[in-house]
């Protein structure tokens, strides 16, 4: 997928469209809460990863219609077939699974999630990995995959969730499959806000926009550094931070943020 193509992009699986420089995914299988398929997992992922030619873009929205996120896979589409594959079928699926996650965060793009509703299983993976999180009251967040008898370590869960709420609170959430509420979600740190249900989306979609039109450069440093600074050491990570903001200091935009300084104006940037 080309640059150019991206604004006219047409998936099978979901809705895409562009919005002042926003992608908008909107999973959209209502009358079943949005599950995934072996299919919508695929074009995700080949999306995401697209996502990384995509300078027209810049800042995802991802949602759900109907009043619900997504349920995770879908039973009969997903589920059922997984109870007759072979071994090394099992593991190629649970690799494409585990490849989504890392599309989404290989992509230079911030990643913004309006949830509401159901957000379950795979559902609530793509929360997680999303960059910013926007939720309702109504939202209930369950990592439900003990309660189909599989472990709670699904698509980098393990990983994530206790750095973002803590160790003890993600333990008794992916050991329980219990839902987290939206406030219990607002109170340990995994939505960034809360808002009303007919306001979730254009609140991600404010915040995504203000994004897509700050230096998409400096944007996707950040993302990567939060990303690569995991598994290293202060005085590694302080290294790595100065060669980072260096490159930054190289761009049209740093540039242009000086000089709308000086001239007392609000700076506007070009991705550059």
């Amino acid at each position: 997928m080309k640059e150019a193509e991206l604004a006219g992009y047409r998936p099978s699986h979901f809705r895409w469209r562009v919005e002042e420089r926003v992608g908008v995914i909107t999973l959209d299988r209502p009358e079943k809460k949005n599950p995934l398929t072996f299919d919508s997992y695929a074009e995700l992922r080949d999306l995401f990863r697209r996502l990384s030619a995509g300078r027209n873009i810049g800042a995802v929205v991802i949602t759900g219609a109907g009043g619900n996120f997504c349920s995770g896979g879908d039973v009969h589409e997903i589920i059922g077939p997984l109870t007759k594959m072979s071994a090394p079928q099992l593991l190629e699926f649970t690799r494409m699974t585990g490849d989504l996650v890392k599309a989404m965060r290989a992509c230079p793009q911030p990643i913004v999630a309006a949830v509401d509703g159901v957000c379950a299983g795979a559902g609530a993976i793509l929360a997680l990995f999303s960059d910013l999180r926007y939720g309702t009251r109504a939202a209930r967040v369950a990592f439900l995959f003990t309660r189909v008898g599989l472990a709670g370590c699904d698509m980098g869960a393990c990983a994530m969730l206790p750095r973002m709420i803590g160790q003890g609170r993600a333990a008794e959430l992916l050991h329980t499959g219990r839902a987290m509420s939206g406030e219990e979600g607002l109170a340990w740190g995994f939505f960034n806000a809360l808002a009303e249900s007919d306001q979730v989306l254009p609140a991600a979609l404010e915040t995504a926009i203000q994004l897509a039109g700050g230096p998409t450069f400096a944007h996707a440093m950040t993302k990567t550094m939060l990303h690569r600074e995991w598994d290293v050491g202060l005085d590694e990570a302080i290294d790595m931070e100065a060669d980072a903001q260096a490159r930054c200091m190289q761009t049209k935009d740093f540039r242009r943020a000086y000089e709308a300084f000086a001239a007392k104006r609000k700076p506007v940037f070009e991705g550059d």
